[in-house]
């Protein structure tokens, strides 16, 4: 939902999550809504997306044509590269610690987190 898109709640509506509010968890009535018992097939950070930043980066152009020919399309291939370069830096945080990085790397580099569009992002075993 893009920011400022919503509409203003109605006097019912507030009135409604006020009451909603006010009840201990005991006393919602939550029978309608299933109960999820297998979270095997749950993924993390789907919803966060990072701030991005637009910087210039020279790359040798063989590593640009790679990423540019296995995407599909041509397409999605920078949030491949982004994709790929996250996976090394949690990879390395994890085995170094934030040694020789900012005190805020972990923070930084939040497990799980995905950038951009990821059913353009295909593994490259990296």
């Amino acid at each position: 939902m893009k920011k400022g898109t919503s509409k203003a709640l109605s006097k019912e509506q507030k009135a409604e999550l006020q009451a909603l509010a006010a009840l201990s968890d005991e006393q919602i009535d939550t029978s309608d809504i299933p109960e999820i018992l297998d979270w095997s097939g749950a993924k993390r950070g789907l919803l966060y997306r990072p701030v991005k930043r637009q910087i210039t980066l020279r790359l040798d152009a063989d590593v640009v044509a790679w990423f540019k020919a296995n995407a599909p399309g041509g397409r999605g291939y920078q949030t491949e590269m982004n994709r790929v370069l996250r996976k090394h830096a949690q990879r390395t945080l994890n085995t170094r610690g934030s040694r020789g990085g900012t005190r805020t790397a972990s923070k930084m580099l939040r497990p799980g987190a995905k950038s951009g569009n990821q059913s353009s992002a295909k593994s490259s075993g990296t």
